[in-house]
């Protein structure tokens, strides 16, 4: 089954954040056949959670930073993915992360390890990623409000629920957000699918539409594109149950990740130029526990 631009079973939700148009012409760096692969990752370990007594007197409860074993598995697990798609003959071109700063942090060290400039046997003897030498021509990386953790009490907690009704700004202005990332691999000119976070008190089933219709189409959005999405672990549970039907997540651990697979072709436009592009639906690639990430058939 493929779709044109769009519209196939992946798509999830009529509801999603809007219209989804071919990207322009000088999006394309290829005319016909190619694989594109979408590998969402959870953010690593969270401070919150080792330290039970962070979020007192934060101005930003619901925002905890990553504890040092979280910052150490998020730079392992970009290493470990890196080496992977290399094995299997491709690489990442575009990260797209949550603004949660769990996220941007773990983000943060994937890109650092997607960017570094020694080869793959050489980086994974590498324990910390302070002084790698980075080309960061590699990646481009911008914040997508669409993968952000799900906006409800479950996923946030009662004291972040009581406050939530009063919290008119969640987070810094973008250019705060982006300064975690290593400087120069930022896309100044992407534009988030969502533009601000989803409203408070979603269900957990419209987060997970959510989580599996940004992830089509952002995939369609970029379709030349491999793309790595680091959002939160309800996100990487809807990337293996939204787009293979009949499995049950029973664990996502911290910086698991699945990898979605399809093929796409870029075709010439009409008389006016451009291009267009079909793509068939992803396939999930990640067997149950091989990256953190547990499923089995309902």
């Amino acid at each position: 089954m493929s779709c044109v631009c769009c519209c196939c079973r992946a798509c999830v939700s009529p509801d999603g954040p809007g219209p989804r148009l071919p990207p322009p012409a000088a999006a394309f760096s290829f005319v016909g056949d190619r694989m594109q692969r979408v590998v969402v990752m959870r953010h690593g370990d969270r401070l919150d959670h080792s330290e039970p007594m962070w979020p007192a007197n934060k101005p930003r409860p619901w925002d905890p930073p990553l504890d040092d074993a979280g910052l150490l598995r998020a730079w392992t697990v970009g290493k470990c993915i890196r080496a992977a798609a290399a094995k299997q003959g491709w690489a990442l071109h575009r990260v797209l992360v949550s603004p949660f700063l769990r996220c941007r942090q773990t983000a943060a060290r994937a890109v650092a390890a997607l960017c570094a400039v020694p080869d793959d046997d050489a980086l994974l003897a590498v324990g910390d990623p302070a002084n790698v030498p980075l080309d960061t021509s590699r990646v481009k990386v911008s914040i997508e409000y669409g993968l952000s953790e799900m906006m409800n009490t479950q996923a946030m907690g009662i004291t972040v629920s009581k406050l939530a009704p009063n919290v008119s700004k969640w987070f810094p202005d973008l250019p705060e957000l982006e300064a975690d990332f290593p400087a120069g691999t930022i896309d100044h000119s992407a534009e988030p699918i969502y533009p601000e976070l989803p409203k408070w008190e979603e269900s957990i089933m419209e987060a997970r539409s959510r989580y599996a219709s940004i992830i089509k189409a952002l995939a369609d959005k970029y379709p030349h594109e491999n793309l790595l999405l680091v959002t939160h672990g309800e996100g990487v549970g809807a990337s293996i149950s939204y787009f293979e039907m009949g499995l049950e997540i029973y664990d996502v651990e911290y910086c698991a990740y699945s990898v979605l697979e399809r093929q796409v072709t870029a075709e010439p436009g009409d008389e006016h130029g451009g291009f267009t592009f079909t793509a068939d639906s992803f396939k999930v690639m990640t067997k149950s526990g091989s990256t953190g990430i547990r499923y089995a058939p309902v």
